[in-house]
């Protein structure tokens, strides 16, 4: 469109593109220079030969977790998407509870509840229970999107050929679940690798704990780059099953679902079955930590306020700091994806947005590598590290609700002659209120929670609530953790709390009309089909 004076009234975009650029190419400069420092010394780089031994427990974990994640996630997301019974509602909202309570505050619970049982809290069993229960909720999130959304008309017509419960699950509901299950599982696989805290915690000698063992205690860059390469390649496996995954999930509905589609009513023992498998899970993420916290009362006596308040004033101004710059840096990939044409810097956007992957262990181990030539403050590269680590976590929300806004308002505007900064301003940002609320508020608590960045780049003498908390557990000091960790766990509540809404929109329009399950499968059920047993089988 021309205007009066003869030139176009598109506005010129050439300043969004170089932000971009520069965004993208501070994003992927840590890995950059941990790669260039791996081929520099290359001939030095080798594992030592206990070096497998952190590969061999990670994988393990990853694998442990995930069967044991898979079998939770789908069993809580097909009783609360499919089936009927007294809190099912609540109990599905409970499911975002897990969410709240870092690895490493579960790890340090159980090994002080243990110690008062005299039962010693160590090794791979008990990290597989804590990852486990720390992680199962990503596999719960996306098992229970699909049920919802696949509808129930597959499973009805299953019904009319005389297909009873067990079977339509087995035959209809969990092949079509499959592919969002496996992208969980793949999701809680990346946290496995990432955590630092609950393994050191446990004794278990992953590759997170590697990684800054050679660095900080060994002095041995070389093998600390080697493992963290190590666990760039399973986290890029993970990645790309992941989102392979995520696209054969992927399917049409017609007309979504129904607001009157039936549920599997279960009655008596059925329904008290379902209420314990649903209830466990986040009664001991939660109940476990506040027992703990009641249980250590009496050792609160000669914690300092004044060092408290210290702890939450460096937690909280680097939380919001970073989450203005995160949220930032995610408004304005966001906002590129939708205006710029090119397809390169598209890719480019989603690449640098793909951070949250990428190990905190490793990414800290990166950026001393470049931050260190250079001199850089720790504090900077700290900020520079949560917000590349987070930047998918705001970034996702917008991309969502940007997809919900019509190319035409943009048009409508880009007409009249106003610039993208006056469209981002006038228009976007009045309509991404809410998306941009709730990526600030997960943002903040997920750097309060961080642990491995923090706790390998913070300056000396500069602990937050997280690193606090772990030296704690660490020494035994049980009354001084109680607070710092109960702060931790109240600002992972409000988090969870924030994803509440985005689960009933994607799930609570079922209504809650029961389907009767008088029919029984004619086939008997295997054992440890405990969900599907309760939807109805014998």
């Amino acid at each position: 469109m021309l205007s009066p004076g003869g030139r176009s009234r598109r506005p010129s975009r050439r300043m969004l593109a170089v932000l971009v650029f520069v965004l993208c190419a501070a994003a992927l400069l840590p890995l950059l220079g941990l790669l260039l420092f791996a081929l520099a010394g290359r001939d030095e780089l080798q594992l030592r030969s206990d070096g497998f031994t952190p590969l061999a427990h990670t994988l393990l974990l990853v694998v442990g977790v995930g069967v044991a994640g898979a079998v939770l996630g789908t069993a809580n997301g097909w009783l609360t998407a499919c089936c009927d019974f007294p809190g099912r509602r609540s109990l599905r909202i409970a499911q975002l509870v897990p969410l709240a309570t870092p690895a490493y505050l579960l790890a340090a619970t159980l090994i002080d509840l243990g110690s008062r049982l005299r039962l010693r809290i160590h090794g791979d069993g008990w990290a597989l229970v804590v990852l486990t229960l720390a992680t199962y909720s990503y596999v719960f999130l996306l098992a229970t999107e699909s049920f919802a959304q696949g509808g129930r008309r597959q499973l009805e017509a299953c019904r009319t050929l005389g297909c009873g419960p067990w079977s339509a699950f087995r035959r209809v509901a969990l092949p079509m679940a499959l592919p969002a299950i496996g992208a969980g599982i793949a999701l809680s696989g990346m946290e496995v690798v990432n955590e630092l805290g609950a393994m050191e915690l446990l004794g278990v000698p992953t590759l997170s704990v590697g990684i800054l063992q050679r660095w900080q205690s060994d002095g041995d860059p070389q093998g600390a780059v080697g493992l963290a390469l190590l666990a760039l390649a399973i986290v890029s496996l993970l990645v790309a099953a992941e989102r392979r995954l995520r696209h054969r999930s992927r399917r049409w509905s017609m007309g979504g679902a129904e607001v009157n589609e039936p549920l599997w009513q279960l009655r008596g023992a059925r329904a008290s079955g379902a209420q314990l498998i649903t209830l466990l899970p986040p009664l001991l993420t939660l109940g476990l930590p506040l027992l703990w916290a009641a249980l250590s009362l009496d050792q609160l006596v000669g914690e300092s306020p004044l060092e408290l308040a210290t702890l939450s004033l460096r937690s909280l101004s680097l939380a919001l700091v970073a989450a203005a710059l995160t949220l930032a840096a995610g408004l304005l990939l966001s906002i590129a994806g939708r205006w710029l044409p090119s397809r390169w810097l598209q890719r480019l956007g989603f690449v640098a947005g793909m951070g949250y992957a990428v190990p905190g262990a490793v990414l800290a181990l990166a950026l001393m590598l470049v931050g260190g030539p250079l001199q850089l403050p720790p504090l900077l590269l700290l900020v520079w590290g949560y917000t590349d680590r987070f930047l998918a976590v705001s970034k996702q929300g917008l991309d969502a609700a940007l997809e919900r806004i019509p190319p035409s308002i943009d048009e409508a505007a880009t007409g009249l002659g106003c610039s993208w900064t006056v469209v981002l301003r006038r228009v976007h940002l009045p309509l991404l209120r809410g998306p941009l609320l709730v990526g600030a508020l997960l943002v903040f608590v997920d750097v309060v929670k961080e642990l491995p960045l923090t706790f390998a780049l913070r300056p000396f003498d500069f602990d937050t609530l997280s690193v606090r908390v772990y030296q704690y557990a660490s020494d035994e000091r049980v009354g001084a953790a109680l607070v710092p960790a109960l702060l931790i766990l109240l600002l992972g509540l409000m988090a969870s709390l924030a994803l509440v809404p985005q689960l009933e929109q994607r799930v609570g329009r079922r209504a809650s009309a029961p389907l009767s399950a008088a029919e029984e499968d004619p086939a008997p059920a295997p054992e440890g089909a405990a969900a599907a047993h309760l939807t109805g089988v014998r």
